[in-house]
């Protein structure tokens, strides 16, 4: 095996994500604001540092705002990881009620529409994408304007990476992907190939173009339905 691992697509925009992808692992420990509904005995030694004492059994007591990992005496909000608080979820039990982190709300997502390109996606969300994708998860008011935000993000910034990763050949590319998300970084790589593909076909340093690895999934796709 020429490499030590081979890179798995990310499936973080569907409704779950893909526990192969290093970027889905990555991205599933960011962490999300929640509010609990219930108590949660014996796990506040494991969650939680508290403030002023903890209780003899170290529960978390119902709507408890002490922030996960705070110093005594500081916060308002438990943290958890994505794929813990999709776990605790339950819209029936009332277990923890989830909060929009901020650069999903409404006065970030007025930013994007006005210009997205000028916002450093990477510095607010390494996984912008794909962690907004799986907020959906949970059921909020906001849903609709939220995928909403996200598409048309995305559509504002498409042009702009891969016009760069069309116009850098031989370069330095560091300062062009460094404010993109993984996702986009993703994209602006595909195209560089593709420039790359291309440049070395025309100096004859390439026997023949293959169709991309998109093109040869759906044709592989579509000759298993036929067979089915």
């Amino acid at each position: 095996m020429s490499e030590a691992y081979f890179r798995v697509e990310s499936g973080a925009l569907g409704p779950e994500e893909n526990f192969l992808s290093l970027d889905d692992i990555l991205m599933s420990h960011e962490k999300l604001p929640v509010r609990t509904e219930t108590a949660m005995p014996r796990l506040g030694a494991f969650l939680l540092e508290r403030s002023g004492g903890a209780e003899t059994d170290h529960a978390i007591p119902q709507e408890d705002v002490i922030r996960l990992g705070a110093a005594r005496g500081e916060g308002s909000k438990l943290e958890l990881p994505l794929w813990l608080a999709k776990g605790l979820f339950d819209n029936k039990r009332r277990i923890i009620s989830v909060e929009l982190p901020k650069i999903y709300q409404q006065g970030w997502r007025t930013v994007f529409s006005a210009d997205a390109n000028v916002v450093d996606l990477h510095k607010l969300g390494p996984h912008f994408y794909g962690f907004g994708s799986q907020l959906l998860h949970f059921d909020s008011p906001e849903n609709a304007d939220i995928s909403e935000s996200l598409l048309q993000t995305f559509i504002g910034r498409f042009r702009r990476i891969m016009d760069s990763s069309q116009n850098a050949y031989n370069e330095d590319t560091s300062a062009l992907v460094a404010r993109l998300d993984e996702m986009e970084r993703g994209l602006f790589q595909t195209g560089q190939k593709g420039l790359n593909d291309f440049q070395c076909w025309e100096k004859g340093q390439a026997s023949q173009i293959t169709a991309s690895s998109l093109v040869q999934n759906y044709k592989k796709r579509k000759l298993t339905d036929m067979e089915g």
